[in-house]
């Protein structure tokens, strides 16, 4: 397979979450094998979680956007990737979102950290404007996020959408220190038809 050059990827986390736990640091190591240059923000959470400490964190990421990079976002930072799409001045190349979702899950402990990710309207015209393409990753016994929820997420989208059976949350305790189907999807991605 010919190797994609000078390309991105930022792996974004999501709440009570770190960059370096389940497949996240994984990921990284693989694309930079392929010659990426791979970025995996941490951002406060639970204390001080809101959109604007996490938008000021990603602030000295921004640099990293453009039609070679693409986001990667777990949980929350699906949320989080839409409300950076929605203020770019940067197209980027594709996000894959992992479990995300919009709105109220019902549970209290991460709707209260969450409210101000999910709960605004979001410009989706705006958004899609600024991604090439948009894939979509839910499973079908995930205890947190039904996957109802994804799947309007990923409608809005316009998105490819994988089920993945037993797959809970996609995190370590569901086994996924690795996810290779995700691997596979961001690097059979066609680089040059995508590019603006």
């Amino acid at each position: 397979m010919r190797q994609k050059k000078h390309m991105k990827a930022i792996i974004i986390h999501g709440s009570y979450g770190s960059p370096d736990e389940n497949w996240f640091p994984w990921l990284k190591e693989e694309l930079e094998k392929r010659g990426w240059d791979v970025f995996a923000p941490k951002f406060p959470t639970p204390k001080n979680q809101s959109l604007e400490s996490w938008l000021k964190a990603f602030e000295s990421y921004k640099q990293y956007l453009g039609p070679n990079t693409i986001l990667v976002g777990h949980s929350l930072g699906p949320a989080f990737i839409l409300r950076i799409l929605e203020t770019s001045k940067s197209r980027v190349h594709s996000c894959y979102f992992v479990s995300g979702w919009i709105g109220k899950l019902g549970l209290p402990e991460f709707d209260t950290v969450n409210k101000t990710f999910v709960e605004m309207k979001f410009d989706w015209k705006k958004i899609k404007e600024n991604c090439g393409k948009f894939t979509v990753f839910a499973s079908d016994d995930d205890p947190y996020v039904p996957r109802e929820k994804t799947s309007e997420l990923a409608g809005k989208l316009g998105a490819d959408f994988f089920l993945i059976k037993g797959a809970g949350h996609f995190n370590s305790k569901a086994g996924y220190s690795k996810f290779p189907f995700l691997l596979e999807k961001i690097i059979s991605a066609p680089l040059d038809s995508l590019i603006f």
